[in-house]
């Protein structure tokens, strides 16, 4: 084989030949360039992994060219060329290297952890991947799995603290992950190990006054598209505040005047239609721009590719309204209160407990057990006159003496 320095002149000076050409370097032993028919030029070493029965190794470092000067393929030559000494074989540490910015990146993983694991052995697999999805991923991205720590979590448990049932739901969901990680040998150890789970849900029984809702309803106008059109959904819904931040269009029908929540979305895993009452219908006209609404995209979206998030901010500056009008009676609410008040005010209206169950999509009390099991009556019509009655009142509550059209 021809041996030579390797310095830019004599890079360039090489031509190409009928197959493959190598020229050694003479200083730095395993060090050479390659020279293809067509005329490609890259950095390579060559080496034994142990004595010379060994067989020989190949390891390209890159093309000629930037960022690979002969001066910095040498460089590098040098520092792969003693790992070598050290027992580490540099084709093999580029292997993982791009194992794990393909195979065990993060998002990637965690779409083989629902195919593989969730949907398998968890019942509600479509909870766990929802959080996921949702909660996880946005943070996470990329990161190769072996790479993430615990302060690499923070961030997600900071968005969940007023969240406190979704942020248990997420820790469970990422450290079983993270669990079947170790066991399949993807890392070593969980980042989660040793962690504490988020604190039990305390039982709350927030209700929002009239008063309280009436200024919601009213104030809701002045924080803008998308979040009050969205507040004011959760108001006459009284579904999940993630299920209707993520509503799209082509759940909802407006000549049949419902909404259908799929089952992967809605919490208890199965399908539940929403009649829309018209107030509802009168937001979804406004944002839609007419009677005529769209066929796909989200409803709540400030991107068009993605639902409303930060809705935090807009309920601070809902909480500040709401102080300044109700002074020291305001009492701290959360946007799972809304849900709770549908649910007391349709009690308030005479609506039959096992609607409001139906309204609300529980699987408890008259649903569950073996009730749920014979019990297959969807309660469509009753759910409408319901939903209906708790619109009117609503809209007609009185409105607030102050208001704040800009909130």
């Amino acid at each position: 084989m021809p041996e030579g320095s390797i310095t830019k002149r004599n890079v360039d000076a090489l031509q190409p030949g009928a197959k493959d050409i190598f020229l050694w370097d003479c200083d730095l032993k395993g060090f050479g360039l390659r020279v293809t028919p067509r005329g490609a030029k890259s950095y390579v070493i060559q080496y034994r992994m142990g004595g010379r029965e060994s067989p020989t190794r190949r390891y390209t470092i890159g093309g000629h060219g930037s960022p690979w000067s002969p001066e910095a393929a040498r460089k590098e030559a040098v520092n792969l060329l003693i790992q070598v000494r050290q027992g580490i074989d540099p084709a093999l540490v580029k292997l993982e290297r791009r194992r794990q910015a393909v195979d065990l990146a993060f998002n990637s993983y965690v779409t083989a952890f629902i195919d593989l694991y969730l949907k398998k052995r968890w019942k509600q697999w479509k909870l766990g991947a929802g959080v996921l999805q949702r909660e996880v991923v946005p943070v996470l991205r990329d990161r190769p799995l072996p790479k993430i720590t615990r302060n690499h979590l923070n961030p997600i448990w900071d968005s969940l603290q007023d969240r406190p049932a979704v942020a248990r739901v997420t820790f469970a969901t990422l450290r079983k992950l993270f669990k079947w990680a170790v066991s399949r040998g993807d890392i070593d150890r969980s980042p989660l190990e040793g962690a504490e789970a988020p604190p039990a849900v305390p039982s709350r029984d927030r209700v929002l006054s009239d008063e309280e809702l009436a200024l919601v309803w009213n104030s809701a106008p002045g924080l803008g598209r998308p979040f009050g059109d969205y507040l004011q959904m959760l108001v006459l819904t009284g579904q999940r505040r993630d299920e209707v931040a993520s509503m799209e269009w082509d759940e909802l029908d407006r000549s049949r005047e419902e909404w259908i929540l799929p089952g992967y979305r809605a919490k208890n895993g199965k399908p539940h239609l929403v009649p829309l009452s018209d107030p509802a219908k009168e937001i979804l006209d406004k944002i839609a721009g007419g009677k005529r609404w769209p066929t796909h995209g989200f409803v709540f979206t400030t991107t068009g590719t993605s639902p409303i998030s930060g809705f935090s901010k807009a309920k601070r500056r809902l909480d500040e309204t709401m102080t300044k009008e109700l002074g020291p009676r305001f009492a701290p609410w959360r946007a799972h209160d809304l849900r709770r008040t549908l649910a007391t005010g349709l009690q308030r209206l005479g609506v039959r407990f096992e609607v409001t169950e139906a309204v609300l999509n529980h699987i408890s009390g008259s649903r569950g057990g073996i009730a749920g099991v014979y019990q297959r009556y969807d309660w469509a019509a009753e759910k409408r006159a319901a939903l209906d009655a708790w619109a009117e009142h609503v809209v007609k509550l009185p409105r607030s003496a102050v208001t704040y059209p800009n909130v």
